[in-house]
């Protein structure tokens, strides 16, 4: 288990779950935008991003290592979605 102020441990509790399962072909866990955006705020601190729409990636890249959802979609899709503009009502 990671650091109890680390961003994958805030990860798991935004899901309610002692740990992820690990497994894409298992993934079931999914973190909302507004999840990741609460994380991004509170990790201010620890993460490099030079705002919140920079941070929320890095939240969203752990979210890749650790096999998590968002917004329904892989972690890597979300990303991309991200960039063309779909998650742009969340950051305006």
């Amino acid at each position: 288990m990671s650091a109890r102020n680390e961003t994958p441990h805030k990860v798991v509790q935004a899901l309610g779950k002692k740990k992820c399962n690990g497994s894409w072909e298992e993934a079931s866990e999914n973190l909302t935008m507004d999840q990741v955006k609460k994380i991004a705020t509170e990790q201010e601190e620890r993460l490099t991003g030079a705002n919140l729409y920079a941070r929320c990636r890095e939240v969203m890249g752990t979210c890749v290592a650790m096999r998590v959802n968002v917004e329904g979609y892989a972690p890597k899709e979300a990303l991309e979605r991200m960039s063309k503009g779909e998650f742009s009502e969340h950051f305006s």
